[in-house]
């Protein structure tokens, strides 16, 4: 299994920015489809997940980021809003299936004027 995440960049705080991950490979169900994202010092936190029974949200993201999912694209998505320097972090994307977890690779989100 692969995902590819894109959508990571440079925004002033305030703005908006939308990641991607497509999931490929040996794909059968997938249970699981989120992110995740670090800093440099800390730990892998979640941001967002998508599950059978809604979304889950970090409480600081909570009214600002939106994940989606697209099943047919086996792609998932990060809506970030009113984002902020505190959002600055490498965001990571990974996906359940068969109670094994699989991480892409990262995107860089860096929020600054």
């Amino acid at each position: 299994v692969q995902l590819q995440a894109s959508g990571g960049g440079l925004v002033q705080p305030g703005g908006s920015l939308r990641l991607s991950c497509a999931a490929s490979g040996s794909i059968f169900s997938i249970s699981r489809m989120g992110w995740y994202r670090q800093t440099p010092g800390k730990q892998r936190e979640l941001v967002a997940i998508d599950t059978v029974g809604g979304p889950r949200y970090a409480d600081s993201v909570k009214g600002r980021f939106t994940i989606s999912r697209d099943t047919a694209k086996n792609t998932v998505y990060l809506q970030m809003n009113s984002l902020q320097p505190e959002d600055t972090a490498v965001y990571y994307c990974y996906v359940l299936i068969r109670a094994v977890t699989y991480w892409g690779k990262g995107t860089l989100v860096t929020v600054s004027s």
